[in-house]
């Protein structure tokens, strides 16, 4: 696997080209790799809306998107063992040949938006000097994009008409979560936490929570379904 810093990311296109060089580095088969085309789809994407000043506050939605991102580039370059857990299931299970490309992808969107997220809105919030109900407009744009990219995601890598079948396990599984969902409880989640981030104890036990629960939802994702 390529080695990649492990400073958080500040700037989108620092963000744009650690990712660049994770999807030119890994196999394409790799699981980490399926969610990074993915990801890097997504932010060349917030690279342009960025540019067209699609956002209430460029400044803020870069901040935000940047941050966030940080958060899975650092949990990439870590060792599985001490990434947070809501990474695990796909840092471990990314050479798994019974797993499919859809199941990696949607693995690695729930760990990104179901804890990433959140913890991500704290720290631009903080970076910032605001609070999360200022960020809200950009974060309602940035989930917009990320919906967006996910139904893509849906299309290209679930079987088509012929194969589909409403039997098939992969049916299932991605029928199971919805990103709407997700979104909402990381704007809720984001919410909590500011509210507890001069009470560091219960702060750390409200994260830790967050990340065992996502990462539980992670493992369920990435259950292989071919031999």
């Amino acid at each position: 696997m390529t080695t990649v810093r492990r400073l958080p990311a500040t700037d989108v296109d620092e963000v744009l080209t650690r990712m660049r060089a994770l999807d030119a580095a890994l196999p394409p088969r790799d699981g980490v790799a399926v969610f990074n085309r993915v990801y890097l789809s997504v932010t060349e994407e917030l690279r342009r809306r960025l540019e067209a000043r699609a956002f209430a506050d460029p400044t803020a939605a870069a901040e935000l998107g940047a941050r966030f991102a940080g958060r899975y580039l650092a949990a990439v370059a870590a060792e599985p063992r001490d990434a947070p857990a809501c990474w695990r299931p796909l840092l471990q299970l990314r050479g798994h040949r019974g797993i499919r490309p859809l199941q990696f992808a949607l693995a690695g969107i729930n760990a990104h938006v179901g804890h990433d997220l959140a913890l991500a809105v704290v720290d631009a919030a903080r970076a910032l000097d605001l609070e999360p109900p200022d960020l809200e407009r950009d974060f309602d744009r940035v989930g917009e994009l990320l919906t967006a990219i996910e139904e893509r995601v849906r299309e290209e890598l679930m079987p088509g008409p012929d194969l589909l079948d409403i039997a098939d396990p992969l049916t299932h599984l991605a029928g199971s979560w919805s990103l709407d969902r997700a979104r909402d409880a990381a704007w809720a989640a984001s919410r909590v936490l500011w509210s507890l981030r001069r009470m560091p104890e219960m702060y750390e036990e409200f994260t830790e929570k967050l990340d065992t629960g996502v990462g539980l939802i992670g493992r369920f994702l990435l259950t292989p379904l071919d031999r």
